[in-house]
């Protein structure tokens, strides 16, 4: 196996049938946070199938051939720690955060869960009705629906548009055989990446995977997946078309609020201009001292909630800004937010307007590094996106160096008022009526 070193305190090992190991030694904490992240989610899904790896990681916490579904709930829990699992749009991931001790008991439960899951049709009749829960907990909550149609104005035709949940039609057509045909193309060491961080060594968590098969020679390349592999390999991602942009979409709902989501394609994660984004984004609507959030909410009082943000996949990325404020006062809102969009567009920053973004969002990547948990899922989030590995201290110097012309450019491509596309989601003037005579 090719293990090569990081850093001091940071290693990989690529195994040869495909599996990519991280590790990252912390040695003051007594914990260890350990992750397997499936390279398949919701960005390899046909839109038929929508959902499907989202309802897959729920079902494999209903048993193993080895434990039952409460078993796996207390193997972890009993000794104090946790475990819990996402699906996002590149990746199914599955983590546990332990003491360093138990760090051989994490290794075989998400083994176990990951490779061995039973996949019965009993649970997932179950387990569907919980995701139909969870959709209709989406469709409750104004400020997570309108992202979902933010996603879908962008990408109507893209997986990157659809709902990682799915849909209640397609989540109810779901059927075993679909889980365990994505189980044996996806669950395979070679389309997984595994990290860890905290009170550990490399050497041992390589021991530790060995003894639970993860190196084998049989599960190089397709398949492997518990006993499932099959030869197709794991579903393709559609390439990523620009999306949609400077579109308007309007959906009713009966909310005392109006939400709204401006919203546009930005670079992937392993592109070097996520920097000045992030130095963007923070500078717009990262906190109480952002521009949006003292013009919209201190200056003119027109919203309580109001941030910007930035999420950055493997093909592209988005950024974007969310308001929630009363349907009168929506459309002086967005406008307040496009005048603001547009002054950094044509202006970019210059001097001590510069120099302050910079900081924040350099105190803010070493604060978020504070934890096990966080620099495990920073090595897991560089192997799966393809971005080199880079130390804190060249992470905060790259954005320190950002220059005026770096922000400028970026600005002036991303930040066009007439570039986003807009989705507000609230009372039409039908149901407002209605509301007043009630």
């Amino acid at each position: 196996m090719d293990t090569v070193p990081l850093d001091q305190n940071t290693a990989q090992t690529t195994a040869p049938n495909g599996v990519t190991v991280l590790t990252e030694r912390v040695a003051h904490v007594r914990s260890a946070a350990l992750g397997i992240w499936v390279r398949t989610a919701s960005a390899h899904e046909p839109r038929l199938k929508m959902g499907v790896s989202h309802l897959l990681e729920h079902m494999v916490f209903k048993g193993t051939e080895r434990r039952t579904a409460q078993q796996i709930a207390l193997e972890l829990e009993a000794r104090g720690g946790s475990l819990d699992a996402y699906t996002s749009r590149d990746t199914t991931a599955f983590q546990a955060r332990v003491l360093d001790a138990d760090l051989p008991r994490a290794v075989d439960v998400l083994t176990d869960i990951v490779r061995h899951p039973v996949l019965r049709e009993a649970d997932l009749r179950l387990e569907r009705n919980v995701v139909l829960e969870e959709i209709s907990t989406v469709e409750d909550t104004p400020d997570d629906l309108v992202f979902e149609l933010s996603a879908q104005a962008l990408w109507p035709e893209h997986p990157y548009g659809f709902s990682i949940l799915g849909t209640r039609e397609t989540v109810s057509a779901l059927s075993t055989d679909d889980l365990r045909r994505l189980h044996g193309r996806a669950y395979f060491p070679g389309n997984c990446v595994i990290a860890a961080a905290g009170n550990l060594e490399h050497e041992l968590l390589l021991e530790l995977l060995a003894a639970q098969g993860w190196f084998d020679d049989g599960d190089r390349g397709r398949g492997g997946g518990g006993g499932r592999g099959t030869a197709e390999g794991p579903p393709p991602s559609p390439t990523a078309t620009p999306a949609e942009r400077g579109r308007e979409a309007r959906f009713g709902k009966d909310t005392a609020q109006t939400h709204v989501v401006l919203a546009t394609d930005a670079v992937p994660f392993a592109d070097r201009r996520k920097y000045p984004l992030m130095v963007l984004s923070n500078l717009l609507g990262g906190g109480m001292s952002s521009r949006l959030f003292q013009r919209i909410r201190e200056e003119l009082g027109l919203a309580y909630a109001i941030y910007s943000f930035s999420s950055f996949f493997r093909q592209v990325g988005v950024v974007g800004t969310y308001v929630g404020t009363q349907p009168a006062t929506a459309a002086q809102a967005v406008a307040a937010i496009h005048d603001e969009y547009a002054t950094l567009a044509r202006d970019g920053l210059q001097g001590a307007a510069l120099d302050d973004a910079k900081q924040q969002t350099a105190g803010q990547l070493m604060l978020s590094l504070e934890s096990p948990t966080a620099r495990m899922y920073r090595l897991a989030s560089l192997a799966v996106h393809g971005e080199p590995y880079h130390t804190l201290d060249e992470m905060v110097a790259t954005v320190t160096s950002l220059t005026a012309d770096d922000i400028a450019a970026v600005a002036a491509e991303f930040l066009a008022p007439e570039r986003q596309t807009t989705v507000w989601l609230g009372p039409t003037t039908a149901t407002r009526e209605a509301g007043e005579r009630a």
